[in-house]
């Protein structure tokens, strides 16, 4: 995405919406205000063990390889939400994929030369109505159309406050959602799914249902994090199977 980023123009006075900025952070200042805000909601609001060596800075080693995707609150400069985006060369100087800590993913080698691994998603408490979400899912379709990158690979993750019954259940749920064999991985450490009873309505995290509204597949069965205590399921999207619908909501965020 080049410097002609995306200004979302509301007026305050109009709509009582802050004037918001989408845009790849340009400076280590955004870099570390993204970084910030991502402890602010990993460690302090969901209760994650971070490993970085900066408290209130959640940085590690793919940091540096990533392009970081922002949303900027124009009045005040706050950044108010964050994709991490780690392209295929990046990920090769990296040594690899955040998500292969979680997962085996022998069966996507072939694809690495067209895809792009996208994670540590969040937002800002005070901006969670989906105006800001939608905003950074523009901004990562922009991304992939302008470089050519044909898959949007990374992880969705479901609170284990319940102790794993929604995650049991919403994974029962979208079984017909499942990648061809062709694109399944397997979990390092997998959820014990036969162990744990289904919830009786499972509940999808907004993330996760976003990906599944846009065409994702899901490549296999959870894997539990328990630093961040998720379980996590690893999605595929490939662009050709984005839904028109979806396709042209964010092609209408980007003019």
């Amino acid at each position: 995405m080049d410097n002609a980023d995306v200004r979302v123009q509301k007026a305050a006075g109009t709509t009582g919406k802050p004037r918001l900025h989408l845009g790849l952070a340009e400076s280590e200042a955004e870099v570390l205000a993204a970084q910030k805000l991502r402890w602010r909601v990993f460690a302090d609001e969901m209760g994650a063990r971070l490993p970085s060596r900066t408290p209130g800075v959640d940085r590690d080693l793919y940091d540096p390889h990533c392009e970081h995707l922002i949303v900027r609150e124009e009045e005040t400069g706050r950044v108010v939400g964050t994709y991490r985006i780690l392209p295929p060369d990046a990920a090769r100087r990296a040594g690899g994929l955040y998500s292969e800590s979680e997962f085996d993913l022998t069966r996507l080698t072939h694809l690495r030369p067209r895809m792009v691994e996208v994670g540590r998603s969040c937002i800002d408490p005070d901006f969670r109505s989906g105006f800001v979400i939608s905003l950074l899912w523009a901004g990562l379709a922009r991304y992939m159309k302008q470089n050519g990158y044909e898959y949007l690979m990374g992880c969705a993750s479901i609170g284990m406050g319940d102790g794993g019954h929604n995650a049991v259940s919403i994974y029962n749920a979208l079984a017909d959602r499942l990648a061809p064999v062709e694109y399944r991985v397997f979990p390092r450490c997998p959820l014990p799914l036969t162990l744990l009873e289904p919830a009786v309505q499972p509940e999808l995290p907004p993330l996760l249902k976003g990906y599944m509204r846009a065409g994702a597949w899901v490549c296999g069965e959870p894997a539990w994090d328990p630093d961040f205590n998720t379980a996590d399921l690893l999605l595929l999207m490939p662009m050709s199977r984005v839904q028109d619908r979806y396709s042209r909501h964010f092609v209408e965020r980007q003019d």
